[in-house]
């Protein structure tokens, strides 16, 4: 008989395949633009991929990065009892979207990916990460500062309202999309950081 531990390692493996998927990368050569990553920041997220000046490629990388994060939790819930090996699944896909083996692992922010985790493990916070999201780059019209927002709110947000292990989720890939924006916050600290739709960057 088939142990618990072995789906629990299974779903956590597929979780990051699936989280590798390079969608941006995809979409902008099936439509005959080339590698996204010699485009503005090199980034493979939809931010970048907004750049080649095709809105409607970059809603679907937008759209496919979240949906691989959701898949890959909503899978395991479906194949394990172990809530652990659930989130762990949804923390493999951030990671293999930030360390896609495809691409030498060197990937994208997990922005997308991981708010789509979020919405599938406890859809409250992830919704309100996408709401801050939303409403400081409306506002303040930097990506990377929106996206830092939203990751630090899903923690603070996750310890009113969910159980630790959830909250340990949401901290771990806050960390992880902090980290990967150090660049940004550099800029953003030194006042250099270019908005939403204006020149080179490196959000998310």
């Amino acid at each position: 008989m088939i142990s618990d531990d072995f789906y629990g390692i299974f779903v956590c493996i597929l979780g990051y395949l699936l989280g590798s998927v390079p969608f941006g990368l995809l979409l902008t050569r099936t439509a005959g633009l080339g590698d996204i990553r010699g485009i503005g920041s090199g980034n493979i997220g939809a931010t970048n991929v907004l750049r080649t000046g095709r809105k409607g490629l970059a809603a679907a990388t937008l759209l496919l990065d979240g949906a691989k994060g959701a898949a890959a939790v909503l899978i395991a819930r479906a194949v394990v009892y172990d809530e652990g090996f659930v989130l762990l699944a949804g923390l493999a896909a951030v990671i293999g979207h930030l360390f896609p083996v495809w691409l030498g692992f060197k990937g994208g922010k997990g922005v997308a990916t991981g708010l789509g985790v979020l919405i599938a493990v406890a859809w409250p916070i992830g919704l309100v990460a996408c709401a801050v999201w939303l409403l400081v780059a409306a506002t303040a019209r930097f990506s990377s500062l929106a996206a830092l927002a939203a990751f630090a709110s899903a923690p603070c947000l996750a310890a009113i309202v969910e159980d630790f292990n959830v909250v340990k989720l949401a901290f771990t890939i806050a960390v992880l999309v902090f980290v990967r924006h150090q660049a940004n916050i550099r800029r953003l600290l030194a006042g250099t950081e270019p908005r939403i739709g204006r020149g080179k960057t490196e959000g998310a």
